[in-house]
């Protein structure tokens, strides 16, 4: 599986998880760290995102956490279109899988 695919001036990231935080706080601030890294590596950054869809195992419990971490995350003059969903996770361990799209620079 590939992180990141760049295709015609769009980079595709695969949904990004980080287990090591205990909580959607930590592991929402992790992803999105790596959600930087890989749009760097492709050459773009957040003001670029176009969408993102982001998936919660309890969204009832962490909607409002996760949030405030996006919030003050996400470029305030670029904001995608955004999906924000509960779903099973691959492993109990997770709490919060963030995948995007963007436009290269």
């Amino acid at each position: 599986m590939s992180q990141a695919v760049v295709h015609n001036g769009i980079v595709y990231l695969s949904g990004q998880v980080d287990g090591t935080a205990d909580d959607v706080t930590g592991q929402t601030k992790n992803v999105l760290a790596k959600v930087d890294k890989y749009l760097q590596e492709a050459g773009t950054d957040k003001s670029k995102l176009l969408t993102s869809t982001i998936w919660l195992k309890d969204i009832g419990r962490d909607f409002g956490a996760m949030n405030e971490v996006w919030n003050s995350w996400i470029d305030p003059n670029n904001k995608p279109a955004r999906a924000t969903t509960e779903a099973s996770m691959a492993t109990p361990k997770f709490l919060v899988e963030i995948q995007v799209t963007a436009a290269l620079k």
